[in-house]
């Protein structure tokens, strides 16, 4: 982990090409340190943090006060850090039937955040409690329910289940970083006492990294991908020398338990909806044999997305796999033992993330677990499909290659779409999408469920979400138009987003005749649409021209027009399956 100084360095980099964001700070300790870390690890993540720090001890004045700078500052993430520390103190004042209110008392407090109406549209990363063992109990302290230990243990599990009530609260789990560390590498009493700094230096990095993962994932911008080696990486020794009974694996003692429980965290990775590849150089026989044979194997054929063993380099099979997912390269982890390969792909591949795994097996995974390379800001059941869906979309991409024409393909695929309006069974995937979509997003627009569910409800919107299926199976729901009344013959696309699994497929297409379509019916005349440029979506950059929009010229942004009334359906070869 990069060390706090040379976060603080990174401050007097030119961040004028980074795009910017707006980050508040609000705590009961100092938190100026803090402040400083998140700004240099947000350079290291490619932004430029525009941040607001709150005066010391003021998060109660903060929020309750519709006048303090907090939300004069308008940033879209705010994030808390009331301590333990604090916490203890306030316990410490208390009569005893007080104290068995404590972490209520907190949560409400939370809550009346989460529900205050100017925060409405405002991401709150709320830190967690590492927990203070203050002994006045020993260990029956979780028997008495007004010891701080049972209260700061109650604040941490009640926390998880307000969460998942409200949409906008994100917790930053530095309790989980005390257990990896140890309270003696979090805490400082000598500098606490002289500066009220709850955090000492050297954990810094890791809490303001943990607060990045927490932005960078409501931004769009995580991993989606892990890329394994075979050989001292997924299970030991050589499969080509060694041989089936060669290599090492298994729950016994020994080096192959590492190798097992290393599967076991990679299985559930792909039950989250990571989709696993593997990358090996080796015959591809001989490579999937352990999967199929091995009876100590967790990880399944099953389990792999896209399975590249041959003697092909390293880069050129990520590459090839990159084509196949259709996902960016900074989407994807690599792991492989050997130093020289890892050195390979990273110096080859832009972007792609590459851990510097340790020498010893046996050190795989806690140095895994303490990079958090998976953050991730929505989660639903369709997340468990992923693999399937890749695995059937290379099976996809072998029957391409098989047509020398196009359409035939196409054809061949015997494509069906369900068309519909938002409703409450697919509100849930229409707000994932919408924060998960970067390259296919012409505005990158991010919606939570209440957004959508609101828009469903607008007469002056047409919304529509698209399936995909054809004969090797479904993909789901796969793109989202939201079109939206700006006067009588107009509409404007604010929102066009599509998973770039079915891209060449003709859905393009088939999506633009749905909104013609759907815009005659309604009597309007023109549809406008916009491109707004990330750093992530230049593949759609010339999206509307490509379909017959006209430029509009003189527009402070780039905007198109397409006139209904002369619009000619567009060639596609998918058939509307059902249309509500």
């Amino acid at each position: 982990m990069i060390q706090y100084k040379e976060l603080k360095k990174n401050l007097k980099k030119d961040l004028s090409g980074f795009p910017e964001i707006k980050v508040s700070v609000v705590g009961d300790t100092a938190t100026q340190f803090l402040a400083t870390a998140i700004r240099g690890l947000g350079v290291e993540r490619g932004l430029n943090i525009n941040l607001f720090e709150a005066e010391y001890n003021q998060v109660d004045r903060q929020f309750l006060d519709p006048s303090s700078e907090l939300y004069e500052f308008d940033a879209d993430f705010i994030v808390v850090f009331q301590s333990t520390h604090k916490l203890g103190e306030h316990h410490s004042l208390l009569t005893t039937d007080q104290q068995a209110q404590l972490a209520d008392e907190r949560l409400s407090f939370v809550a009346s955040v989460c529900e205050n109406p100017a925060l409405a549209n405002k991401k709150i990363i709320y830190f967690n409690y590492p927990e203070i063992e203050d002994t006045v109990f020993g260990s029956y302290a979780n028997k008495v329910v007004s010891s701080f230990t049972y209260q700061v243990r109650k604040l941490n599990y009640e926390l998880m289940k307000l969460s998942q009530q409200y949409p906008n609260l994100f917790i930053c789990d530095i309790a989980g970083l005390q257990n990896k560390f140890g309270r003696d590498f979090m805490f400082a009493p000598n500098v606490y006492v002289s500066t009220e700094m709850i955090l000492s230096v050297d954990i810094l990095p890791y809490v303001a990294s943990r607060v990045l993962d927490i932005v960078c994932a409501i931004r769009g911008q995580f991993k989606k991908c892990l890329i394994l080696d075979l050989d001292n990486t997924v299970w030991g020794g050589v499969i080509g020398d060694d041989g089936l009974e060669g290599i090492q694996l298994g729950h016994g003692l020994g080096i192959g338990k590492a190798f097992t429980e290393f599967q076991m965290w990679v299985k559930k990775l792909r039950q989250r909806g990571i989709i696993i590849c593997v990358a090996s150089k080796n015959n591809e026989e001989t490579a999937k044999e352990p999967f199929e044979k091995h009876p100590d194997m967790v990880l399944k054929l099953d389990d792999i997305a896209v399975f590249q063993a041959n003697w092909e380099t390293k880069v050129d099979n990520i590459r090839t796999i990159q084509s196949i997912l259709n996902i960016g390269f900074d989407s994807m982890v690599f792991l492989d033992d050997n130093p020289f390969e890892r050195n390979i792909v990273r110096e080859n591949i832009k972007g792609i993330t590459v851990p510097e795994l340790p020498e010893d097996p046996g050190e795989y995974l806690e140095y895994l677990y303490s990079l958090n390379l998976f953050e991730t800001a929505s989660y639903s059941n369709a997340d468990k499909d992923r693999t399937k869906q890749y695995q059937v979309e290379a099976k996809r991409v072998s029957l391409s290659k098989t047509f020398t024409n196009e359409a035939d393909f196409l054809k061949s695929l015997n494509m069906e779409s369900t068309v519909s309006g938002f409703t409450k069974f697919n509100t849930p995937r229409v707000a994932q999408l919408s924060q998960r979509s970067n390259q296919f997003n012409l505005r990158t627009i991010r919606y939570t469920e209440a957004d959508v569910t609101a828009m469903a409800e607008d007469s002056d919107v047409i919304d529509l979400s698209f399936t995909l299926e054809d004969k090797f199976g479904d993909n789901g729901l796969i793109a989202v138009i939201i079109m939206k009344k700006l006067d009588a013959e107009t509409l404007f696309v604010d929102t066009w987003f599509m998973s770039c699994r079915v891209l060449k497929r003709g859905m393009e297409n088939f999506t633009l005749n749905t909104m013609v379509e759907r815009a005659k019916a309604a009597g309007f005349k023109k549809i406008v649409g916009e491109y707004l440029p990330t750093l992530k979506n230049k593949m759609v950059e010339n999206h509307y021209t490509g379909l017959g929009f006209t430029k509009v010229e003189g527009a402070d942004t780039a905007r198109y027009e397409l006139d209904v009334e002369t619009y000619q359906p567009r060639e596609c070869y998918i058939e509307t399956l059902i249309e509500k």
